[in-house]
């Protein structure tokens, strides 16, 4: 009995070192980004400036709701021969979109809830093994016999870009029900904010946002792929962020208006290297489309182009805005105030540049910078710091074999950060 007392002391001590030393790595990059009062309005040239709200909501778990995938990557160290073996490398990794951007977060310094499932088997195991040594709850993770652990498996060219892939991810629609995130109402509500994956059955992804709603929870909606972003159709009023690539913005904005096709030209070699300005006005007519709808904030990933960072102009509010009845009024806006004949409305955008860096794995980039955005919000920073903070984050991960790195440089972050916030470029709309 005694020792048993000793031993889960000794765990205690162990898991409250762990999370203060999180925290520091936070602090120090706060520290290193958020200048003197005199400085502030020089680099945040923006009115959208979200914060935390005070000790509470730094303290408070961002809850995460999605996959926890094992990943199998196969790259042929020739060009792919179809239908033989090729030699090459295999390489498992822990995936999923909202497991990849949970593990991030923590690496950074936050403390995520996670709420997911996987099953009692080699792959569940695995994915289940950083969860228990880095100290994070298991509370939110149904793990049991009947359940096949999603996975995925990537095939690659010798250039590593994905020449085929099988998902088998059916557990998360299956299992994570409403009924099972019900359970966990007391978390969602007290959060800083939800993401949502949408791999998530639809019925789940709009109880989730009934939920939030219910407490002013700001929601995060991560698109996954182009097929599921259109998921976001059914939840558009609840969302405050989004963060889809050109490809899945220009799906989400068809699945919100059937009637009208939105488009995205492909050079004519079938590659994506348009200017910055180009880029922007082939987008421009979706995201005022998608904004209109409802969603307040799109951090667009452009890969290698960088970031566009678009809001309408009246949310100029923080967190615990976000979190009171004030946001009742705002989230009814965009239909009060914009002609139904409208496809579009005025909006705030600005682009922020990438970091050159050696590609080596591109898998976990954008889960990596919205893990970096969420973290830095909750931390205290403003959004443009964020997305920045989020920018250099993706880059260590596209450095990184694994989908997450091991660990961050925060001095390094801060770095990359500030290089970043000295290339933005506010658009014109």
């Amino acid at each position: 009995m005694v020792d048993d007392l000793v031993e889960t002391a000794l765990d205690f001590d162990q898991q409250s070192n762990m999370e203060s030393a999180l925290h520091r790595r936070l602090d120090s990059l706060v520290r290193h980004l958020v200048p003197p009062q005199s400085a502030s309005q020089d680099l945040t040239k923006n009115p959208l400036n979200i914060t935390a709200s005070g000790s509470d909501s730094v303290s408070a778990s961002p809850v995460l709701i999605g996959g926890m995938v094992l990943d199998i990557h196969a790259k042929p160290y020739n060009d792919l021969a179809p239908r033989t073996t090729n030699p090459g490398e295999v390489q498992y990794a822990s995936g999923g979109v909202a497991r990849n951007i949970a593990e991030c977060m923590c690496k950074l310094g936050a403390r995520p809830f996670m709420i997911s499932v996987v099953g009692l088997d080699m792959a569940g195991e695995m994915l289940l093994r950083y969860w228990k040594s880095a100290g994070l709850s298991t509370e939110g993770i149904l793990q049991e016999k009947s359940i096949a652990t999603p996975v995925v498996t990537n095939i690659f060219d010798s250039y590593g870009e994905l020449a085929a892939g099988v998902a088998s991810v059916d557990a998360v629609e299956k299992f994570l029900t409403p009924y099972f995130v019900q359970q966990f109402q007391s978390y969602i509500c007290s959060a800083p904010v939800l993401l949502l994956d949408a791999n998530l059955h639809p019925q789940s992804l709009e109880f989730a946002c009934r939920i939030a709603a219910g407490s002013g929870i700001p929601v995060w909606f991560e698109p996954v792929s182009v097929k599921k972003s259109t998921r976001i159709s059914s939840i558009v009023n609840y969302i405050t962020y989004a963060s889809p690539n050109e490809i899945e913005l220009i799906a989400m904005a068809n699945s919100l208006l059937p009637e009208k096709e939105f488009k995205f030209q492909l050079d004519h070699n079938g590659s994506k290297m348009h200017s910055v300005e180009s880029l922007f006005q082939m987008l421009k007519p979706a995201i005022s489309f998608v904004l209109c709808k409802g969603i307040k904030c799109l951090v667009v990933t452009l890969g290698q182009a960088g970031v566009f960072l678009c809001f309408r102009d009246w949310l100029q509010c923080k967190i615990q805005d976000l979190k009171s009845s004030k946001l009742a009024s705002l989230s009814s806006m965009p239909h009060a105030i914009v002609d139904e004949g409208q496809l579009g409305v005025e909006f705030q955008a600005y682009h922020f540049p990438a970091l050159n860096s050696s590609v080596v794995n591109p898998t976990g980039a954008g889960d990596c910078l919205v893990a970096g955005v969420i973290a830095s919000i909750c931390s205290g920073l403003d959004l443009m710091r964020s997305v920045a903070i989020g920018i250099a984050v993706a880059k260590a991960a596209v450095e990184s074999k694994i989908n997450v790195p091991a660990e961050f440089n925060m001095k390094d972050l801060a770095g990359g950060a500030e290089s970043i916030l000295s290339g933005v470029k506010h658009l014109l709309v």
